[in-house]
């Protein structure tokens, strides 16, 4: 029994943990309602379909483009607003481990443009419509492992 409160207690602590409030927190953010497709045709307009498919468009160059990401799909966890977000304004933030780093970022930084002088508010906001929706939550299935008997 003892070990089971130490587990609640250290599991209610992470939670408090991820409310935090403080000034890097991402409570509060929030944009408008954007127009998804609005946001496909801002895709096909800052060609981003030269290094990533998504549904509906077309990659520009597959056989050539030396990186070829596929957005959206089945996934375990969810692709937050937020992620997408952070993915588009900040492409270093988090590199993908898919492929070898030489074929996704120079030096550490990724090899994806930043898009922050040329994009509007607006843009990103329907960008983040068209593909959010393109995420699906699958239920990662348990490993079943047999009974063991000495």
């Amino acid at each position: 029994m003892n070990t089971l409160l130490r587990i609640t207690i250290l599991l209610c602590g992470l939670v408090l943990a991820a409310c935090s409030r403080g000034p890097d927190a991402p409570r509060g953010f929030s944009l408008p309602q954007g127009d998804a497709e609005a946001g496909k045709a801002v895709f096909v307009t800052l060609e981003c379909n030269a290094c990533h498919s998504a549904e509906g468009v077309d990659q520009i160059e597959p056989d050539t483009a030396e990186i070829a990401l596929r957005l959206g799909g089945h996934r375990a966890l969810v692709t937050t607003y937020a992620e997408l977000v952070t993915s588009i304004i900040n492409p270093s933030h988090r590199l993908t481990n898919r492929y070898p780093e030489s074929k996704s970022a120079v030096n550490g930084e990724s090899r994806m443009r930043r898009y922050n002088d040329v994009m509007t508010v607006q843009q990103l906001v329907d960008l983040v419509a068209y593909l959010q929706p393109q995420y699906k939550v699958v239920p990662a299935s348990p490993t079943e492992y047999p009974l063991y008997y000495p």
